[in-house]
């Protein structure tokens, strides 16, 4: 189960708790996004259709695709921030690398031999590990699976490719049982849930980092009020003691905003991603 689909259903749960409301989790994969994405566009502005979205659907999708169909601005109406989350890089153990100044190190000796595992293009680890590409200066190769970072990590567990950079929910069992090396975080600060694994940009690639974060929105058009209950009650069910920890455990720092704050955070991350994806090059039509 991915992260996604996990904060999703903790947030479910507690606006069923709180509104008397039965909330469905309707998953709709695909298209980096788009599908699940423009579900919500068209339904009614009225409170009932919500929005899981995150860092690729939000701000990547903005520089990725040409043509995109949505704009996260204009299209919805933020209600909060839920959680950032770290992603970890991790290679098999057989890969004769103990951290990233080593990796970065063999990837030079060998351009193109190294490969990572990813989701479809613009995922977050798709993301990571270009940016780890550009910021060390390294050639390694991307391995996409249209069924994401948990077929790409079952790929890696069997050696067939080098490196993957996963949430930490889906790897920490791995690299607890010693079948998966943790080299660092992708974040700025370490994680918890691994205090021993340095940043990225702590390990030797400075300015390095990808938050991965997912909040919740509103079709464009939802009446002021119903935005400010659904805020306060996802809030408050945030900042619950037992609800920091569940979400802790799963790797995640909560992470609750106004809807104000909200809006200008995903505006700074669009400014953020979009020139990075523009010069990349990697732009889908």
């Amino acid at each position: 189960m991915g992260t996604n689909d996990i904060l999703g259903r903790l947030a479910g749960m507690k606006l069923t708790e709180a509104l008397g409301q039965q909330v469905i989790i309707d998953n709709r994969p695909g298209a980096t996004g788009i599908i699940g994405v423009q579900v919500v566009t068209k339904a009614p502005a009225d409170g009932y259709t919500l929005l899981l979205g995150n860092f690729s659907t939000l701000a990547v999708n903005v520089g990725l695709h040409r043509n995109l169909p949505y704009d996260p601005l204009r299209d919805f109406a933020p209600i909060t921030l839920l959680a950032k989350v770290p992603q970890v890089l991790v290679v098999n153990p057989a890969l004769p690398v103990n951290s990233v100044k080593e990796l970065i190190a063999l990837a030079k000796s060998k351009p193109g031999a190294l490969t990572y595992g990813s989701g479809t293009t613009g995922t977050g680890a798709h993301i990571s590990a270009e940016l780890l590409k550009s910021l060390a200066k390294i050639d390694i190769m991307q391995v996409p699976y249209k069924a994401g970072v948990g077929a790409a990590l079952i790929e890696l567990l069997g050696g067939q490719i080098s490196l993957v950079f996963g949430g930490v929910p889906g790897v920490a069992p791995h690299i607890r049982a010693r079948k998966l090396r943790g080299l660092g975080v992708t974040t700025p600060a370490r994680s918890p849930v691994f205090p021993e694994l340095p940043s990225i940009a702590e390990a030797g690639v400075p300015g390095y980092e990808v938050t991965l974060w997912y909040g919740v929105l509103a079709p464009a058009g939802t009446p002021a009020p119903v935005i400010t209950t659904l805020n306060r009650t996802l809030v408050r069910a945030l900042n619950a003691p037992e609800m920091r920890e569940r979400m802790s455990g799963e790797g995640a720092e909560p992470a609750s905003t106004t809807p104000e704050q909200f809006r200008e955070f995903i505006k700074s991350e669009i400014a953020r991603w979009v020139p990075v994806m523009k010069s990349s090059g990697m732009r889908l039509e």
